[in-house]
């Protein structure tokens, strides 16, 4: 081994922290609770710590090339400033690029969450073989990175790709970020658990409705994917409606892009054959650039295929992601 970065994907529920080589081999990882209750400062020691751990431990056969940080939020991507994070309460507005190299002495990039996982996604996993893809990454709510030209683009001020705020219903449910009918409304864990509870609410959702008797533990987006898959239609018509959603979003990106691939990961994506078939019936109605790049008519002039496909990396993608941009930027 000659070198290796390493990754950290820091969610509100959990941190894991890796040590990769520059093949993409992860060395060790360790994961803690993020506990963000317990303060900033207690988190941010936690994770020094365990980069210290593995920085030690592996800089014996190699050396680090720097930290890359996946952070759910809002970054200013020129001083490393968390703007705001809805998960970690308490973060908003602060140096946490700064603060972390003040404690470690060493090159630290900060980044997005999803945008790190698009860029894993892009160096080792669905877009390996594309220089240019979108990903949406679908979990407690609904998140999305750009890669051009094998870069993450940013944007203007670094909020480039907050897909989930994409509106796919104009008078729709209410979002956390001040509008209604965004695509995070309909398309992740949460809006899956809370339209369950509307159907219930409404009656005649027998299967739902004793799953929601039986208390708040059981009743997750994870078990009305397994109803769904048994057959209880009212389950089946909620992932209907997500990939309804989807679908909308996807065929405004494909027809704005005109990209090689969209790939969808994060947790619910693991429910992929619950509301595929919904999600590609849309898009292959509303995006004429889809229909054009899928046609197998032998009279159509021949063009490159748009893929829409499911992320391969799994929870690694952020991770990797993060451990890759120390290996591709250059130090400030």
């Amino acid at each position: 081994m000659s070198q290796f970065s390493i990754g950290v994907d820091l969610g509100g529920t959990n941190l894991r922290i890796a040590a990769v080589e520059e093949s993409g081999h992860i060395l060790e990882t360790i994961t803690t609770g993020t506990e963000v209750s317990r303060g900033r400062d207690v988190v941010i020691t936690e994770m020094c710590d365990a980069i210290r751990a593995l920085s030690v431990k592996f800089q014996a056969s190699g050396s680090l090339r720097g930290i890359g940080i996946g952070v759910p939020g809002i970054i200013d991507m020129k001083t490393g400033m968390v703007l705001n994070s809805p998960n970690l309460p308490g973060w908003r507005d602060f140096p946490v690029r700064q603060e972390i190299e003040r404690r470690l002495m060493t090159h630290v990039i900060l980044e997005n969450d999803a945008n790190s996982a698009a860029f894993g996604e892009k160096w080792l996993g669905a877009g390996r073989d594309y220089d240019d893809l979108c990903m949406l990454t679908l979990g407690t709510g609904v998140g999305g990175g750009l890669v051009f030209e094998g870069r993450i683009w940013h944007g203007m001020t670094g909020m480039a790709g907050e897909l989930g705020h994409t509106a796919v219903e104009p008078n729709g449910h209410p979002c956390g970020c001040g509008s209604v009918g965004c695509l995070e409304q309909y398309a992740s864990a949460t809006a899956i658990k809370r339209m369950a509870k509307e159907a219930v609410a409404a009656g005649g959702a027998g299967e739902l409705e004793k799953a929601f008797n039986r208390g708040s533990d059981d009743f997750s987006a994870k078990l009305i994917y397994t109803l769904a898959i048994q057959g209880d239609k009212p389950a089946q018509n909620i992932f209907k409606r997500v990939g309804q959603a989807l679908g909308v979003t996807l065929a405004s990106l494909i027809n704005g892009l005109n990209l090689p691939i969209y790939v969808i990961g994060g947790g619910v994506s693991h429910s992929w054959d619950a509301f595929a078939p919904t999600m590609m019936e849309e898009i292959k109605k509303r995006s004429f650039v889809y229909v054009a790049t899928s046609s197998e008519d032998p009279n159509t002039p021949r063009l490159q295929k748009t893929i829409v496909t499911r992320a391969v990396l799994g929870g690694d993608a952020g991770l990797l992601g993060a451990a890759r941009l120390p290996m591709v930027m250059p130090k400030r």
